[in-house]
């Protein structure tokens, strides 16, 4: 018989990641509204997304890693959806003429060292549990 919990976690930590990634798009545009250049927007709507992307994926392989694993992720993307927002929405009230761009670079850089630091434990502990089926 399965726990509801690890279930529970599962679908609260895809709506996290589809909320932190939908008001990080928002605010990434509202900072950049005024940049004319249609390409680097779309640098940073990659850029700014794609950690979200990866907690995704990393959430459909994660069924074989172990509870602790899963639950570490399920945890990393509540922790990075909601500290993106703050962080971001921190940038929007900002004086006349400062450029946002550098925290717009920098908080997708640390989402992606701490998905690949996540990732690495969470692969380490599945080999460790010896139930027979493949890490990753």
């Amino acid at each position: 018989m399965r726990s509801e919990k690890p279930e529970g976690m599962r679908v609260l930590a895809g709506v996290a990641a589809a909320a932190g990634a939908g008001a990080s798009l928002v605010l990434m545009l509202r900072a950049g509204h005024r940049n004319p250049s249609r390409l680097l927007i779309l640098l940073f709507v990659v850029w700014v997304l794609s950690p979200f992307a990866a907690l995704v994926w990393a959430g459909r392989i994660s069924t074989r890693w172990s509870g602790a694993g899963r639950a570490m992720l399920y945890g990393l993307v509540l922790i990075l959806a909601a500290g993106s927002v703050l962080v971001y929405g921190n940038v929007i009230p900002r004086p006349p003429g400062t450029k946002p761009a550098f925290v717009f670079l920098m908080v997708p850089l640390a989402s992606w060292l701490l998905i690949a630091a996540a990732a690495a434990l969470g692969a380490r502990t599945s080999r460790r549990r010896g139930d027979g089926r493949p890490p990753l």
